[in-house]
């Protein structure tokens, strides 16, 4: 009797405990748009708003924060999209919308547009920001569908005005002040040819500006300063493209004569650094992080006792947006919401990728928070707390209490989500390579090691993070029991001038050879399976896919390339005619192309690609694998309507790109990872 009760009792336990194993969330539920997004307050903080997902659309949600518990005002749309939305003043929301467009300029020109509007709370009059105008031709069409104007500040302490550049192409246009009650709208700056943007101080002055332009010697960018005298802009600073020195302003002191600059001339990191326009003089270096390139500062805008002091500095760290707390009201924001979270600081050990030195440093691992928007005096913010296995979730702070809004995924169980973590490898040749590793969840997975992907980011002058990825191709990879790997390969932005540098006209040489590497540090420390590794990747990272097919020896199953370049020649000929794209990019785009090796292709390769993609047009995929399979090399193509450089018009199309690469690792991949 007594071991008849010992076996139920097991037979129990073991019951409870696969009703307790997490379960991966659904193909449907990774495309899904995230139940609530771009949540925002008001500046006075009467009201909140939100983006809320209905099935295969968004509606704004508006609440009226004294009464959250009474249902919110609900703005819909029809032909278009809602993507964003923003209190631009306390009573006006600013939308981006986003619609399909087919112009023909002369050929058919396939992708999709957005615009701005300006609308009330209840979402009954809907205006442009700017009228642009008749036009006079069906080009004039074309381009009005293809620009839009931009906020170029929202005037913070002005209750009715915002300024609004009217862009026209790709150049910077006039700077008009805006009435959001009346429409009105007074031109404070004409459009100057080459000039790239602007930056305004404290008080919305336009007092700083972008010039892109050649001379004999090359493509250079020049910063200008408005003199508040004269009115005349006038050049500070000149840096020749070439030599990749970054010179931006980055914000102004309460004193519109000192400004600040984040730069990186004679240094591997960028710092940010003080400089008096008038005197014409570098100050002090006022922010550094010896690992991370500085990112940016943030000043406080609003008129009070506080206006003008610095808030935080930010820098490019291992969650990508990582800030340094100056003020008194973030360091005690901070020390509030870390207990709250249960954010603890833990010791890491990371790598300087200039020169290879260790350095063991404090940071917080794991959960982290980051401010999404809050009210002019403070009193209310919204919160977004997240993980790499943790969906964002939006938080109201109010009077010291923390209220939870919604998550942005509640039906993916965080149990079924793996790990991911910062780490460090060195290459063949000595080069230190960063990389986040996601590992899978134990609970769902077992133990490693795991079947793999390896996953560059696109660019290449980009680079990954550790937050949570909103794109849902991580998790779906990791609650398949697939551990991922993200290299920030030589040649990657934002981990310094030496890493950037190194992979000047490397591409699918040592910058492919950072990524096999990788393969071989997972494989020895246990965590990939050796013959069960696949390399997936977008854009850049799909010319990685297609690299990693033709290259001898190669550590790969199969390669999966989503918009991949496999003509480096063809793809950068339309930017070469631009003096700044050529100085800035002719000499580091070059290398292996893979148009050139297609009857090398030595392992299967899944491409695909989208007819609205104008950023690596389709026609790249089509020559690839056309010249693939004439050749009988196992290749598998598919086209995506109505998807471009990564967005998807509905959810369910989205779903089916996400099912093609699961279906194909299951199956396609040599018979399966």
């Amino acid at each position: 009797m007594r071991s008849m009760a010992l076996l139920v009792l097991s037979l129990l336990v073991t019951a409870v405990a696969a009703a307790a194993a997490p379960q991966p969330p659904s193909i449907d539920v990774l495309a899904a748009f995230p139940a609530m997004s771009s949540c925002t307050l008001s500046p006075d903080g009467r009201h909140m708003a939100a983006l809320e997902a209905r099935g295969e659309d968004q509606v704004i949600l508006v609440w009226d924060t004294a009464n959250l518990a009474t249902p919110p005002a609900t703005i819909g749309t029809q032909k278009m999209k809602f993507q964003q939305v923003v209190f631009l003043k306390s009573d006006t929301l600013l939308v981006l919308v986003w619609q399909p467009i087919d112009a023909h300029i002369p050929r058919t020109y396939k992708t999709f547009t957005k615009k701005l509007f300006l609308t009330d709370l209840t979402g009954k009059t809907w205006r442009e920001p700017l009228q642009l105008g008749m036009s006079r031709s069906v080009d004039d069409d074309t381009e009005r569908a293809l620009t839009w104007p931009t906020i170029l500040d929202s005037l913070p302490n002005d209750p009715t005005h915002a300024l609004v550049v009217l862009n026209t192409g790709t150049s910077q246009g006039d700077i008009f002040k805006i009435d959001t009650v009346s429409g009105r709208a007074e031109r404070v700056q004409r459009a100057e040819e080459h000039v790239a943007g602007y930056f305004t101080d404290l008080e919305g002055a336009p007092r700083s500006r972008t010039e892109i332009d050649s001379d004999s010697a090359g493509a250079f960018t020049s910063i200008e300063f408005r003199d508040p005298g004269s009115g005349k802009w006038e050049s500070h600073f000149k840096a020749r493209v070439k030599d990749r020195d970054v010179i931006e302003v980055v914000g102004f002191s309460k004193d519109p004569n000192i400004a600040y600059l984040r730069t990186n001339v004679g240094r591997d990191k960028a710092v940010i650094q003080e400089y008096n326009v008038r005197e014409r003089k570098l100050g002090e270096v006022v922010f550094e992080n010896k690992l991370f390139d500085a990112a940016g500062i943030n000043v406080r805008r609003m008129k009070g006792a506080d206006f003008g002091e610095i808030q935080s500095f930010n820098y490019f760290g291992p969650n990508g947006d990582d800030s340094y707390y100056v003020s008194d009201w973030y360091q005690k924001l901070d020390q509030q919401l870390r207990g709250a979270f249960q954010i603890k600081d833990v010791t890491q050990t990371l790598v300087d990728t200039a020169t290879g030195k260790p350095a063991t440093v404090s940071l917080p691992t794991g959960r982290r928070w980051s401010l999404v928007s809050t009210t002019l005096d403070r009193s209310m913010s919204v919160i977004d707390v997240e993980a790499p296995n943790e969906p964002p979730v939006y938080y109201l702070l109010r009077d010291n209490k923390l209220t939870m809004l919604s998550r942005t995924w509640p039906q993916i169980d965080p149990d079924s989500l793996g790990d991911g973590r910062l780490i460090y490898y060195t290459a063949r040749d000595g080069e230190v390579v960063p990389a986040y590793l996601h590992t899978p969840s134990v609970k769902l997975c077992g133990a490693g090691p795991w079947p793999t992907v390896v996953m560059p980011h696109g660019g290449p002058w980009a680079r990954d993070d550790l937050g949570y990825d909103r794109w849902n191709w991580i998790p779906m990879l990791n609650t398949r029991c697939r551990a991922v790997l993200q290299p920030q390969y030589r040649g990657s932005a934002n981990w310094g001038r030496h890493h950037w540098l190194a992979g000047d006209a490397e591409w699918g040489q040592k910058m492919q050879d950072d990524k096999d590497d990788g393969v071989k540090w997972l494989i020895e420390q246990k965590i990939a399976i050796p013959g069960r590794v696949a390399l997936y990747g977008f854009s850049y990272g799909g010319y990685a896919a297609m690299a990693a097919s033709i290259r001898p020896h190669g550590l790969y199953k199969c390669a999966i390339a989503g918009a991949g370049v496999s003509d480096i020649h063809k793809i950068w000929a339309k930017f070469y005619t631009n003096a700044y794209f050529r100085d800035n990019q002719s000499d580091s785009v070059d290398g292996l192309n893979p148009m050139d090796h297609v009857a090398e292709i030595s392992i299967p390769i899944y491409v695909f690609s989208g007819d609205r993609d104008q950023t690596v047009p389709i026609g790249q995929s089509e020559m690839f694998v056309s010249k693939a399979k004439s050749l009988g090399k196992p290749v598998t193509y598919r086209e995506f309507k109505d998807f471009a450089h990564g967005p998807s018009w509905t959810r369910a199309n989205y779903a089916d790109v996400l099912r093609s690469i699961d279906d194909y690792l299951n199956k396609g991949c040599a018979g399966g990872l």
